[in-house]
């Protein structure tokens, strides 16, 4: 079986933004960093291309519980924008309802550690493994 490009999953904040992959067979989501969205983000977020053979972005795309468009909706459209200019790889908006409580949720039950359990960017880039995984459910 030869390996395919992986994909590429955001749970983007206004002051953390979760980062999660696939495997090369994009079988398996993977949490793998969280990115400060602060004056470096751009540089460290374009490594992640340098890194890996990624062929399409996830972006968590936030609505409210009936549906409609959150306070953070504009924030993301504006981000998918930037990224559309600066990556040139589709962008797959995915519903991010639920997906921090459920990120938390494997956290309590995986992370034994009460300070590991306290970092913040843990639930980020979980939350972004969710949507990807949601993502690969989707299309299996």
């Amino acid at each position: 079986m030869t390996e395919k490009k992986r994909i590429l999953g955001i749970d983007f904040g206004a002051k953390r933004v979760g980062i999660a992959i696939t495997d090369p067979l994009r079988i398996f989501a993977y949490a793998l960093v969280t990115i400060s969205n602060d004056n470096n983000f751009w540089k460290n977020f374009n490594q992640l291309f340098i890194d890996y053979d990624i062929e399409t972005i996830i972006l968590g795309y936030p609505l409210k519980e009936n549906g409609n468009r959150s306070s953070s909706t504009e924030l993301i459209e504006k981000f998918k924008e930037e990224l559309e200019k600066t990556t040139k790889i589709p962008i797959i908006l995915s519903d991010e309802r639920y997906t921090s409580i459920i990120a938390k949720q494997q956290i309590l039950e995986s992370v034994k550690s009460k300070k590991k359990r306290q970092d913040k960017g843990l639930v980020d880039k979980n939350a972004a493994a969710v949507i990807l995984k949601e993502y690969l459910d989707s299309i299996s």
